[in-house]
Formats: structure tokens, sequence, C-alpha cells
């Protein structure tokens, strides 16, 4: 008979809250124990308490001790399976550091063996990253921006300890006053141990009573203030690209602040588009000026400026055409180089009815030459037209147009003549 407790939480096994004293947890153990423990059940339930009776003692096993339950409380039960850990090269993590602490007692290339490792330096706490949006005109300038935050500080009132002027702290009972924890890292080497901060104190090995705490943090050693930071970005960032503001995330005593880090995101543009260092951006332009050229202001630029064009006389523009500007594109960072601008061309017609008289007509096909070849038949049908759409290119005739060809696969399908069963 295969049983399965419900549940893995073990603080749920023993029925007590997750800040129970250890008095609490012996408590629960032995009334757990004694009313789950297969000889003082009947037979036929017998299955079913042995499986509960391991688990109530594998939950006293691992929560009656300090740095187990702490191991527990950071990783939960995956830390531990009826081996004493998972197996060796699954989960936890490698570090060359920690291997040969445990090998040889050695905490770095400077460390001797059977010594603990020179201190270090104050362990930087961990970045702040989140993104921010820029348009294209900021990331075609540069941008400065200042804008105030709230950010977590050293406290004032007891320079970061947590506690009163003068009051005593007591050794954290978690890391008996280390400031950090025994935990198994799990590498290709096999299980090893290796020390954490103790989440309990905050890796302090000191804490201070209820009536002890200072009350400008309430035993935090932090508080909340206003600070304004300035963000830089260069004239032809990218979106992706990374602002970092060093030393500006939440302070924690004991660490060096960590990072702010902003991610660019480039906002779409209603004009312009980018790729890479060049820009493209259409422009509109007259029948006249197609045909006859002009010199104008045909684009305002990102940065304001406005871009002429001087088509020469004679030139003719067709729709459709592009025209590169060398140089007026992006710019690229930390350099004077710069991308190019490209132009397409929309010409604009003019509306349906314009030409209101001969003479109006006779006048174009003076100024415009006709070069279009000029065709002849000797049967000549004069047709009706109307607008039409690409689109439903294919779709005509009475046959289903370009689906006809599927349908008619498909009745051919049916007339294919069987062969004679035998």
């Amino acid at each position: 008979m295969n049983v399965e407790i419900e549940t893995e939480d073990f603080y749920e096994i023993l029925g007590v809250e997750r800040d129970a004293s250890k008095i609490d947890i012996k408590k629960a153990y032995h009334k757990a124990a004694l009313s789950s423990h297969p000889d003082k059940v009947p037979h036929h339930e017998r299955d079913t308490a042995e499986v509960r009776f391991k688990a109530v003692s594998r939950a006293y096993e691992i929560l009656s001790d300090d740095q187990n339950r702490h191991l527990y409380d950071a990783h939960g039960p995956g830390a531990f399976t009826p081996g004493g850990g998972p197996p060796p090269g699954f989960g936890g993590e490698t570090n060359l550091e920690d291997i040969l602490e445990q090998m040889f007692g050695m905490g770095g290339m400077g460390g001797m063996p059977g010594g603990r490792s020179a201190p270090q330096a104050p362990r930087k706490g961990p970045p702040e990253e989140q993104e921010y949006e820029v348009t294209l005109e900021n990331l075609y300038t540069g941008k400065t921006t200042k804008f105030q935050a709230t950010k977590k500080v050293i406290c004032t009132g007891c320079k970061g300890s947590g506690g009163k002027e003068r009051a005593k702290a007591h050794e954290c009972s978690t890391c008996a006053g280390k400031g950090e924890v025994l935990a198994i890292r799990y590498t290709p080497m096999g299980a090893m141990q290796t020390r954490i901060e103790c989440s309990i104190c905050n890796g302090k090995g000191k804490m201070f009573k209820e009536k002890d705490r200072c009350k400008r943090c309430r035993g935090a050693g932090v508080t909340d203030a206003r600070k304004v930071l300035e963000l830089y970005i260069p004239r032809g960032s990218r979106s992706g690209d990374k602002i970092v503001l060093k030393g500006e995330a939440d302070q924690t005593p004991g660490r060096e602040p960590g990072d702010i880090i902003f991610e660019l995101v480039e906002a779409a543009h209603p004009l312009f588009k980018r790729q890479g260092a060049d820009l493209a951006a259409p422009i509109n332009i007259s029948l006249v000026e197609a045909l006859g050229g002009f010199k104008r202001v045909v684009l305002l630029h990102l940065d304001g400026r406005g871009i002429e064009l001087n088509v020469p006389r004679g030139t003719v523009i067709r729709p459709g055409q592009v025209l590169k500007v060398t140089g007026e594109g992006m710019p690229v960072k930390k350099s004077d180089a710069r991308g190019d601008l490209y132009l397409l061309i929309k010409v604009e017609f003019p509306e349906d009815g314009w030409v209101a008289t001969d003479e109006l007509v006779a006048g174009l096909a003076k100024s415009v030459p006709n070069t279009t070849k000029k065709l002849e038949a000797d049967d000549v049908e004069e047709v009706d037209f109307e607008e039409g759409d690409l689109d439903e290119f294919g779709e005509g005739g009475g046959e289903g147009g370009r689906h006809a060809h599927d349908s008619d696969d498909e009745d051919d399908d049916d007339g294919v003549p069987q062969c004679a069963q035998q």
C-alpha cells in the first residue's frame, strides 16, 4: 500500500506557527508522535500512521536544530531529502572558495591551510533594475534628467545598529553571534558546507530586545529618505542600453550600497524609424515639385532643425523614390560619426476634376512630354473601369478564382477510377 503525506510543510505537519519556539516545537512533536504512532491505532490504519509518524519525526529533526531550521526557512523542503540533502550535482551553486575552505580550511588565494581567510571588504548590496522609456529625440540629442526617489539610508539615530544609545544587544541564537550560518552547497565534487548570511539578524550577529530598539528606525537600522538623482543619457544611446547609478540603491548596515540600473526603452516615433545609426522618414511633395524641381524645407529633424532640399529644375522625382542624406542619421555614441537619413518620397497628386477646360489639357500636353508608346489594334473595344485592390487579385471569375484550383482537385479525386478488388 502506497501512502503519501499530504503536505511537505514541516510547520504544518507539527501544527505550529513559523515563529514557534523550541519548546512549542518539542511539545507539538510529542503530541503528534503519540497520536500517529503505529502501535496506538487500529490495524487497518497502521500504514497511514507509519507514514505520518515518519513525517512528524522528520519535521522535528529539522526544526529542532537551529541551523537546519534556518536552512529550511531559507530554501524550503527541497533542501532536504531522506538521505540528508539533494543528490550531488543537483541544486545549489558551485563556489571554488567554498570548496577550498571545506577541503583545506583555505578561504581565498592568500589563505593558509587550517586557517580562515583574511577579512574581506563589505559585501555589495543587490542592484535595483528598472526600465526607463525615452523618446527618439532624447536619444538623438542626449538628455540629463533629475528626479526624486525614496530609498533606504542608514539611520542617523542609531548609526545602523538598530538599538538605542547605550542599549546592549544580545547574541543571535540562530547564528550564535557569527552573523552567518552553515548551509549545504552541492557541487560536482559532492556536498559541501558553506556559510551564508543569517536571515534572522541580517548578518549582524546581534539583536535588540523590543524595548531597546531605536525608535526612529524601530530596530531596522535604516530609514526612508528622499534624494534627488541625476540620470544622464548620452546622445546616440539605443534601446537596451543600461545607465548605472553606482551606489544609489538602498543602503544596508555593514554592506556597500548596490547600484540602480536603468534599461533604456525607445518609445515609438510617429514619423522617424531607426535602424542602427540610420534614420528613415517619409516626405510629401507636390506633382509640380516632382516634375519641375523645388527648394524648400521638407522635414523637421529630431533636434528641431529644418532639412532643406534643393532639387534642380529638370530633375524628376518619382513616387516611391528614396533619397539618401549622408551624415544626418543618429549620432554614434562616444564618437563623432553619424548614420545617414533616408527620405521616402510620396508624390501628392491633385484631386479628380481639377482639369476643367480643354485649353488646360492642351497646355499640359505641350508642357509635359509624353513618352508613352501609342499602341495600334485592328479591333478596339472601349471598357469601363473602377478603382481596384490588389488584395482581391486572383479572386475573380465565376468558379472561385484562385480557390478554383483547389476545388477542382477535390472534384478530380472524386472522379478517379478505383481499382477493382480481386
